[in-house]
């Protein structure tokens, strides 16, 4: 019984890890916009409605602590800001391809 209980925790702390990066209400609307392709940060801002700009550069800045994204300057005036999925977020794709399937047959 106790191999059984230690298991369940064990599991229970990844789902936590895991809800403590993808449990933001913006980070996966984000994944899901950069699964399209590379975006400056103006661009990805206005692809996600009702989103304000502290809130993305927040959800950003955890995806990119956690290696989700990539976030890349360029030495321009004004400087230019791109952001892009890892191969790690890229993993994403198909839970977040069925959460959205799931979205569309299930809430009204």
């Amino acid at each position: 019984m106790d191999k059984k209980k230690s298991a369940d925790t064990e599991q229970k702390c990844f789902l936590k890890d895991v809800l403590d990066i993808l449990g933001g209400k913006w980070a996966i609307p984000i994944i899901y916009t950069l699964l399209g392709g590379t975006m400056r940060f103006m661009e990805l801002e206005r692809s996600i409605p009702n989103i304000n700009t502290r809130m993305l550069v927040k959800e950003l800045k955890n995806m990119e602590e956690n290696g989700i994204v990539i976030r890349e300057v360029f030495a321009t005036v004004p400087p230019t800001v791109e952001y892009s999925l890892t191969e790690k977020g890229k993993k994403l794709e198909p839970i977040i391809t069925e959460l959205y399937k799931w979205g569309q047959e299930f809430v009204v």
